[in-house]
């Protein structure tokens, strides 16, 4: 079955493909179906917007199931993959004491008014 890196392609291809199918349509009747003059033309103009119908709906259909199946190939443990780090750093824990007397004892001393601070 086809790899994650295939379901992107295939999804790329089906994407061009579709936006290709969308820029051909006019939602006026315009576009490529409009070039082709009256009815009396081999196929017509119906046919051809009926194809273009149908392609557009086609492959939006092959868009969102090669979405889903990319979806469900896709296994994040893939090596030299780092969307998710598995790295075991530390984290510095600090203690909060639980009573002021123990957070007096805890904190470090004031340093003593010198002479300086006296004389302002």
């Amino acid at each position: 079955m086809m790899g994650f890196t295939g379901f992107l392609i295939a999804i790329t291809i089906v994407c061009f493909l579709l936006i290709l199918a969308i820029m051909v349509q006019n939602p006026k009747g315009g576009g490529l179906s409009s070039s082709f003059g009256g009815s009396q033309q081999l196929g017509g103009v119906q046919k051809t917007t009926d194809f273009l119908d149908k392609s557009t709906w086609t492959l939006g259909g092959i868009l969102i199931a090669l979405i889903l199946l990319s979806s469900l190939s896709f296994n994040g443990t893939a090596s030299g993959s780092k969307v998710l780090g598995n790295d075991d750093t530390a984290v510095p824990t600090t203690t909060i004491p639980s009573t002021p007397e123990a957070a007096k004892q805890a904190a470090p001393a004031a340093p003593a008014p010198t002479a300086a601070d006296s004389t302002k």
